[in-house]
């Protein structure tokens, strides 16, 4: 051992003096040759050299040297190489060549010259040595005197020809596991080494130069060492130096690629790792799946040679952050390939099952991020499903119903825990909702009615989550509930599903909805602004009953076929006056013209009419009163028990108050009052539901239109009023939105204004009955013409010849001049809109503003009925936009301002709430008229603009913030509304400054505390 060492520290100091040499005779060289021929005597003590392929490089003189040089042999070279490169020797050297050298004589340098005298340095050398010096060359210091460029160029050249072209990468990783033979030093040394050399490899891409080449580029650079790490997994390239590496080896080598697989993720290419890792490890999989063994595949996989590599892999990366980000990118990147259900369970068993057993964080990992708040494709769902929560394949039959593990049912309760809160519903994005939905769906899906029974609060949680879910305005949302209804169903009684939603039959499930998508979801929410919501009562004592009864179709059909009256028989009116000449009209019509006179003669007695019934259901229409006064429709409305009599009120009750009777504004708050109460549902045909409710909508609508002040007085009574449900309410705020449009879009008929001469002149010597002379040139005169075929004619006709137009060949028409007639009348009218809303906006607005926030009994917007309060904000939202640049605008706006601000409002819960509320602020923003703005700021009325700097900050945070995409889309628009009015009115301040100055008027010295913010502007707009 001593006589070891010494001959070691021997070496080390011939190798350092003979270095020592070569750097001074590089330092003294003049010539290019002498330089070649100073680093020949060295790398001839290295590595095995050819002297031959210099010759013809050099001059004679260095040739005559290079040739007679002594050759020391093989293990003289193999101690010399490890003293060299293990020691002190090589940075030494590696600092001329890489500075002096490159700078001053490699330009010089032969081909043959550079390669065998200089690059061999570096490619045949300790690779984990050689990046540790080269790559700080790409960084060097520009205060240097050598050239700085040349160095860089020649150290990316370097580390090209060694790292990529020469699998340097793969050459440490065998190198480290040659390290490990020695136990003692594993831990010492081993873990630091490889660290280092891993970031270092990692970081080349990033210290490169902008215009290196683009091999040097973090794409291609970290595909090329991957895939020389990937090939130590196939089992020929588990040979090293002839051995096959033992499991110490494996380690060190594995630790070194778990090292550098880690790096590259936590540089943001982890999809080009995987890019490379999935091609191979599919293939692996699907050779071990094709071969036929009768074991388990559990133990082909575990036995097999080539999975040894997977199977340790993940062990090494000690990167909780990489594990992740590799794990998601796998399930992301098998969706959109062609890997089986089977392939890619295998693939997550080879790479985690290991460290799934025995790591926590990768546990929680799988069974938490995975399933509650990672959002991934519905695929790779069902693979985390059955990888970490069944644990077993796909095309298991080990675990049936009733056998699950711990793991399944703590899972499931953990997922229905979630799902069911209300908070979920209202703040997960839609996504998210999605894809928590389908966890629990597809995990009922394998559980039985015993295991349910076993499990605590699961079934309250579910019926509890349904129940939230059926009360949403979001029709996606209600579906979901019905999907886990359904199954949820299926487990307690397979034979009677219970179906919630026509869309939900058969016996799979779409549970994405074409929500999540492999590279991203579309969002199909409700939308707040134009469609009204869908009202669905709470349903869990009626969920809870039907798990255990289906409805009987047979029933439902003869209620169906009880409301249908179908007629067999044309009946005849006995008061009808009838010509006896047409009774045998239809007697004789189908037999044939050759009958004898008998057969003619009593053809009445066998005609179809002699022998039908009379038809006696006229007598009591006769006695039945049709509705021509309003009276009479609100007496028939109020009696529920005339089915019939409510049908024919609804149709003539809107023509009724179109008409605009006398008697309108004293029946108008009955009326209101009566078609509000009517439960259409309850008296119409089934089927015919929604036409009795349109119905009665119009009805509305018409009286507000007609008699505004009258019906929104017992409107806004309703409206907060504990007599009416939820669904009236949305009703009544429907109906006052569709009056504000149509008040908006008011159309009148006004004739069209025509200049004429009121007087006329005495100078005229043309009767003034007679038709102007104005024509076209060449027109003929008038001429009185006479009407025959009458006795009196009570108006003068004249008739001229008129000229033919240019080109026009055919004889000219004849032009009459008379009185007016009626079509004349309408021609000359001209239909025009007036906007006749503003008149009435604060009737609308201001009463419905006013109780927004009170509870009381079955009153409470702000929690409960919160789809109610979005229609009312929406409704505000829309009256704002009907008196869009009118002076009611200025006014209505600071009070509502003032309701939206509230936090119970604009920090609401739903989403539904705050797309509400963003949608009135953009309506706020279209309606006030910029020069309204400036003119109350030069008033002294800020309230104006701190309610308008509330909608910018408000708007601002939502689109940072919110998680619902649509409030972030609106609140964008409503950020750039706001911009544009803010500048408009910074616009008018400055006219007005101008205008003030101009006048020698000067404005108000409080303006100055007004402030106009244009988002995403350099400053403010400050009114001074």
């Amino acid at each position: 051992m001593e006589d070891g060492g010494k001959r070691k520290r021997e070496v080390e100091a011939q190798v350092l003096d003979k270095v020592g040499e070569v750097i001074s005779a590089i330092n003294k060289a003049k010539h290019v040759d002498q330089v070649i021929c100073a680093l020949h005597s060295l790398a001839n003590l290295l590595f095995p050299l050819d002297a031959s392929l210099l010759s013809g490089s050099i001059d004679e003189r260095c040739r005559e040297q290079v040739l007679s040089s002594k050759v020391p042999t093989a293990d003289q070279k193999r101690e010399w190489w490890h003293a060299f490169y293990e020691g002190a020797a090589f940075p030494a050297i590696a600092r001329i060549l890489l500075r002096d050298v490159a700078s001053n004589w490699l330009a010089c340098f032969p081909f043959s010259a550079r390669n065998h005298v200089y690059d061999i340095f570096f490619v045949n050398g300790l690779a984990t040595e050689v990046v540790q010096t080269l790559v700080p060359c790409l960084q060097q210091n520009r205060s240097d005197d050598a050239d700085i460029n040349a160095v860089n160029s020649n150290a990316e050249r370097l580390l090209i020809v060694c790292l990529l072209k020469n699998d340097g990468v793969l050459q440490m990783a065998g190198k480290f596991g040659g390290y490990c033979q020695r136990e003692d030093s594993f831990n010492e040394r081993l873990k630091p080494a490889v660290t280092r050399v891993a970031q270092i490899v990692v970081s080349i891409p990033d210290k490169a130069r902008s215009r290196a080449p683009t091999s040097l580029t973090s794409h291609l650079f970290f595909k090329q060492i991957t895939i020389q790490l990937l090939s130590l997994a196939e089992e020929r390239n588990l040979l090293y130096k002839g051995a096959i590496l033992d499991k110490i080896d494996m380690d060190g080598t594995l630790l070194f690629v778990g090292e550098i697989f880690s790096r590259i993720c936590r540089r943001g290419s982890v999809d080009v790792l995987l890019s490379e890792i999935i091609p191979r490890i599919l293939t692996h999989v699907q050779s071990l799946l094709s071969s036929i063994v009768d074991l388990p595949l559990s133990d082909v996989f575990e036995s097999n040679h080539g999975s040894q590599f997977w199977l340790n892999l993940m062990q090494t990366i000690k990167d909780s952050y990489a594990v992740e980000r590799m794990s998601e990118q796998l399930l992301q990147q098998l969706s959109t390939g062609y890997a089986s259900d089977i392939e890619a369970y295998w693939i997550l068993w080879l790479l985690f099952h290991r460290i799934f057993e025995y790591q926590a964080s990768v546990r929680s990992m799988f069974v938490d991020k995975f399933l509650l708040w990672k959002v991934f494709p519905i695929r790779c769902l069902q693979w985390v499903l059955q990888f970490a929560v069944l644990e077993c394949p796909p095309d298991s039959n080990l675990l049936s119903k009733g056998q699950k593990t711990c793991n399944f049912l703590e899972t499931l309760q953990r997922l229905v825990a979630v799902w069911s809160k209300r908070e979920f519903v209202q703040s997960a994005t839609m996504e998210q909702q999605t894809y928590v939905s389908a966890a629990v769906g597809l995990t009922l899906e394998k559980m039985s009615k015993e295991e349910l029974d076993e499990t605590k609060d699961v079934m309250h949680l579910i019926l509890q989550g349904v129940s939230c879910r059926l009360e949403s305005p979001n029709h996606l949302v209600r579906k979901m509930a019905s999907s886990v209804a359904l199954v949820f169903s299926r487990v307690i009684d397979p034979k009677n599903p219970l179906y919630l939603d026509d869309s939900c039959t058969g016996e799979t499930i779409d549970w994405d909805y074409g929500l999540i998508t492999s590279e991203g979801g579309t969002l199909g929410t409700a939308d707040c602004t134009g469609k009204g919501i869908d009202v669905i009562p709470s349903t869990t004592t009626m969920l809870a009953k039907d798990l255990n009864h289906t409805a009987d179709d047979e029933t439902s059909s003869k209620l169906k076929s009880k409301n249908k009256k179908v007629s067999e028989y044309k009946f005849v009116d006995p008061d009808e006056i009838v010509d006896p000449a047409t009774l045998t009209y239809e007697s004789v019509s189908d037999k044939d013209d050759n009958d004898n006179d008998s057969d003619s003669e009593n053809s009445d007695i066998f005609s179809d009419s002699s022998l039908q019934p009379y038809d006696l259901s006229d007598d009591d229409t006769d006695l039945k009163r049709k509705f021509s006064q309003l009276v009479d429709v609100v007496g028939a409305l109020r009696k529920p028990d005339d089915a019939e009599g409510v049908e024919k009120a609804l149709d003539v009750a809107e023509k009724l108050v179109r008409a605009s009777p006398d008697e309108l504004r004293h029946v108008a708050s009955d009326l209101v009052r009566t078609l509000v109460q009517v439960r259409c549902s309850e008296l119409a045909v089934e089927g015919e539901e929604e036409s009795a409710e349109d119905k009665r909508q119009k009805a509305l609508v018409a009286l507000l239109v007609t008699c505004p002040i009258e019906a929104l007085d017992t409107l806004n009574t309703l409206l907060y009023s504990s007599n009416v449900d939820i669904s009236q309410r949305i009703m009544i705020l429907d109906v006052m939105t569709n009056a504000a449009q149509e008040l908006a879009n008011a159309k009148t008929m006004q004739p069209k204004h025509q200049t004429r001469a009121l007087i006329s002149t005495l100078s005229e010597t043309k009767a003034w009955f007679l038709p102007s002379d104005i024509g076209p040139p060449g027109a003929g005169s008038w001429k009185e013409i006479s009407e025959t075929g009458t006795l009196l004619n009570w108006s003068n006709r004249y008739e001229r010849e008129l000229p033919s137009k240019p080109g026009q060949t055919k004889r000219g028409k004849t032009r009459r001049w008379s009185l007016r007639s009626s079509e004349n009348i309408q021609k000359n009218q001209i239909e025009w809109s007036q906007n006749k809303f503003p008149m009435y906006a604060a009737a609308f607005m201001l009463p419905a503003m006013q109780s927004f926030d009170k509870k009381r009994h079955g009153v409470d917007l702000l929690d409960r009925d919160f789809f109610v309060l979005g229609k009312l904000i929406y409704m505000l939202g829309v009256c704002m936009k009907c008196t869009a640049m009118h002076p009611e605008a200025s006014s209505l706006a600071p009070p509502l301002l003032d309701m939206l601000s509230s936090r119970g409002i604009y920090h609401h819960k739903e989403a539904y709430v705050r797309r509400a509320v963003l949608f009135t602020a953009s309506c706020i923003l279209v309606s006030i008229h910029p020069s309204s703005v400036a003119s109350s700021l030069a008033e002294g009325n800020v309230e104006i603009s701190k309610g308008l700097e509330w909608v910018r900050s408000w708007a601002l945070h939502v689109a940072e913030s919110d998680s619902d995409r649509e409030c972030y889309t609106m609140a964008m628009t409503c950020l750039q509304l706001h911009a544009e009015m803010a500048l408009q009115a910074s616009r008018s301040l400055e006219s007005m400054e101008s205008t003030s100055k101009a006048a020698n008027i000067g404005l108000p010295s409080h303006l100055s505390t007004g402030t106009i913010k244009i988002p995403y502007s350099n400053g403010n707009h400050l009114i001074h």
